[in-house]
């Protein structure tokens, strides 16, 4: 007979204890959860530290090292070094009595470390601490001393050891700084190469730690570090110091000159192979020191500016103390740090003439023989536009106009080809567009040009000669480059390769051609139309030409924002040799310090053109073709003990170079230089009323008797009451000449 099976029966009351049971222990987790979060949140940094005080050094990182930016020539502009922090580990000197005195005074001996401070962190952290940072960043050659003690047989130092990392070191110190740039502390690139091929020096940090085996011992494993790619750069160290020798020189002649601070606002240098857009050296002035960034000496002479960055008064040492915020002090060095190269706009002035007739031959509005009558002034759009030269330049060329540097005849170029055809060029030359140099912190100019739609006659008018529209200095000289060679516009670059850190080759970057601008033809006639202004009788870029050679070029003047401030950025834009362009350099000085009827003269940058060149071209193999003359030779064999001399003082700088006008008197068109020797001697063809106007024996400009106004004596350009982009009869007005967008610095 089978069996029923009896089974227990689950019954409600039951179900309900466990449904209970479910919900006291649900509750008890969310507690604990709860618990868990808050340690977590409140007290979890303190922990951590607490945690990683107490594990030993068989767990750490492995710095990797950045990779190191060269030359051309393979000269290193930066590089890692590796350092060394000292690390206490209180917890060690503490497990034996006789291991304190002796560590405390080789710390005290060796570094010059307060032991009262460490004393008085082991008594109150010493049972727990085992990573206590002592001092920072020491180099290998600083902790040998306490390693040979450590070391000995017998040492009774103990807990302490040492942390390697990677300082950043530049050689150069300034050199090249606007082009570099420089890293944080930790480790990330600013500003120039280092933040822009940021990615490209840094590495992968490795990692060395240890574990515990099955059999309880202690095992070590390493994770190598992978260190960073380095680059070489096209910039040659030569022409870089060449070219900072003499930006430099020109800030200790004219600092102080009229108002307390340095030569200038800014002066900024760009040299560029004109057939590959690869830059041989990129400088400005005021500099900075890329291995103390933060020394505030380095502000003095700049800009003193307010919470919007408008300019109030100049930075001096007595006012030095007013930047007394973070905010304050991080404004001004950002300003300082800055590449006024690529960074900053202005209107180019006289520079932009050639682009002018360049767009005017290629969109057939004109064939280049062409010739106007410049009465030296003009009415368009109900405003009046001077010329440089009050009583007028008479007929003149095409070829003239650059030459002499004729708003006139710009102007009339400019109507002839129309708003449409000018605009179209302008973007054919890339203005406003950036040219993807490969360096952070290149300038947008896309909203401080005009456009079809904002455009007048007015505007056009003065555009042509470089008025109205702002660029920046790489912008212009790449444009420029394309001019001179054949039309070919290259995309320009710093950095030539990029090297793995065995040597290997990981990149060549190539020349990149981008587009033709130009026909050859047309631009083989603005290059003969350049050539006139430091050949021709009435050039206005003489003062440029290097001794025993002939070079190309355009000067600039162009009246800063408000108009009518007697404050003006004066240039030089030129190549050599004259008949085979093979280098480009454009150098401009933003606002000179100089008394306001001396302000516009582009002698300024002609002079530094003329000494930067004069040792340039024979680096680079460049042979002179020109005979010399007994005063050049003279400069010459000075310029050839100069350079064999040690470096004097700042204080005992000579006015060698002539940056400043000279007693022979201020060049130019609206200051665009000239040598009266050379010029004078040739009878004008127009009523030149100015030369039987007094000379001045300081200026040697030569003295309106009606006005009062100094005037070239060569030109009849007057200086001081208008400026070469053309003075209006109303300058403050709205209506006339103003730009897009004002400066930034405005």
């Amino acid at each position: 007979m089978e069996k029923t099976k009896s089974y227990s029966k689950f019954t409600i009351r039951m179900q309900k204890k466990l449904v209970v049971m479910f919900f006291m222990i649900a509750l008890v987790f969310a507690f604990l959860s709860y618990r868990l979060l808050s340690i977590t949140r409140d007290n979890g940094e303190s922990y951590k530290k607490q945690v990683l005080s107490q594990q030993r050094y068989d767990s750490k990182d492995i710095p990797y090292k950045r990779g190191t930016i060269y030359d051309t020539n393979g000269s290193v502009l930066a590089s890692s070094e590796k350092v060394y922090n000292v690390i206490l580990d209180a917890v060690a000197v503490l497990e034996k009595e006789e291991y304190l005195e002796p560590t405390m005074n080789a710390l005290r001996d060796q570094f010059g470390i307060d032991i009262s401070e460490v004393r008085s962190y082991i008594a109150e952290k010493g049972e727990v601490s085992r990573y206590k940072v002592l001092a920072k960043r020491l180099p290998y050659e600083e902790i040998t001393g306490f390693l040979e003690l450590q070391g000995e047989e017998d040492s009774l130092i103990k807990g302490v050891w040492f942390e390697e990392e990677y300082k950043r070191v530049y050689p150069g110190n300034t050199l090249a700084c606007d082009v570099i740039g420089f890293t944080t502390n930790d480790y990330d690139g600013q500003y120039g190469l280092e933040e822009f091929y940021n990615d490209t020096l840094s590495g992968t940090p490795g990692r060395q730690y240890g574990y515990l085996n099955d059999d309880g011992e202690l095992e070590r494993r390493t994770i190598p570090a992978e260190d960073g790619n380095s680059i070489v750069t096209t910039i040659d160290a030569n022409i870089q110091s060449i070219v900072e020798k003499y930006l430099l020189k020109f800030n200790e002649e004219l600092k102080d000159r009229y108002h307390p601070g340095n030569a200038a606002e800014n002066v900024g240098c760009i040299i560029m192979e004109v057939n590959t857009g690869e830059i041989l050296a990129m400088a400005s002035y005021p500099n900075y020191n890329l291995n103390d960034t933060r020394n505030t000496e380095a502000l003095i002479g700049m800009n003193l500016l307010d919470e919007k960055g408008k300019r109030m008064d100049y930075i001096t040492e007595e006012n030095l103390s007013d930047l007394d915020t973070d905010e304050k002090m991080y404004q001004h060095l950002d300003a300082l740090w800055k590449n006024f190269c690529i960074s900053d706009t202005y209107e180019p002035g006289s520079v932009s003439k050639p682009f002018t007739v360049a767009a005017g031959i290629e969109s057939g509005s004109i064939v280049g023989t062409e010739s106007y009558n410049c009465e030296g002034i003009v009415e368009i759009g109900g405003k009046e536009i001077r010329c440089h030269n009050r009583w007028g330049d008479g007929p003149t060329t095409v070829q003239q106009g650059i030459e002499y540097s004729c708003n006139i005849a710009m102007i009339r170029v400019g109507q002839a080809m129309g708003i449409d055809n000018f605009v179209k060029f302008q973007h054919i030359f890339n203005f406003g567009l950036k040219t993807n140099i490969d360096l952070q912190g290149e300038a947008r100019t896309d909203s401080v040009i005009y456009n079809e739609n904002n455009m007048g006659p007015t505007e056009l008018a003065t555009n042509t000669f470089g008025q109205g529209y702002n660029t920046t200095m790489i912008q212009t000289i790449t444009g420029f480059c394309s001019l001179i060679n054949g039309g070919y516009y290259y995309e320009p670059h710093v950095v030539s390769k990029i090297v793995s850190p065995s040597g290997a080759t990981v990149q060549n970057i190539e020349p990149r051609l981008l587009k033709q601008t130009v026909s050859e033809e047309t631009s083989q006639m603005v290059l003969e139309y350049c050539n006139t202004v430091v050949t021709g009788e009435k050039g206005t870029g003489k003062t440029a030409r290097p001794a025993g050679y002939m070079i190309g070029g355009k000067t600039g003047t162009a009246e800063t924002l408000p108009r009518g401030n007697d404050e003006y950025v004066v240039s030089f834009m030129g190549y050599a040799p004259a008949d085979d362009p093979q280098i480009a350099i454009y150098v401009v000085v933003d606002r000179p310090n100089m008394p306001p009827n001396q302000r516009d003269d582009a002698k300024f940058a002609t002079g530094i053109v003329r000494n930067i060149l004069t040792e340039v071209l024979p680096y680079l193999g460049i042979f002179m073709t020109e005979e010399l003359s007994e005063k050049e030779m003279q400069e010459l064999e000075a310029l050839q003990i100069e350079l064999m001399t040690p470096p004097v003082s700042e204080d005992d700088t000579g006015e060698e170079g002539g940056d400043a006008p000279d007693e022979e008197g201020a060049e130019g068109t609206a200051g665009e230089g000239q040598n009266p020797e050379d010029v004078q001697q040739t009878p004008a063809p127009r009523n030149e009323v100015w030369k039987t106007f007094p000379i001045d024996p300081e200026t040697g400009y030569a003295v309106d008797p009606d006005t009062g106004a100094f005037v070239d004596p060569v030109t009849g350009a007057v200086h001081g009451s208008s400026y070469e982009g053309g003075d209006a009869q109303n300058p403050d007005s709205e209506e006339n000449m103003v730009s897009p967008q004002p400066q930034p610095e405005d």
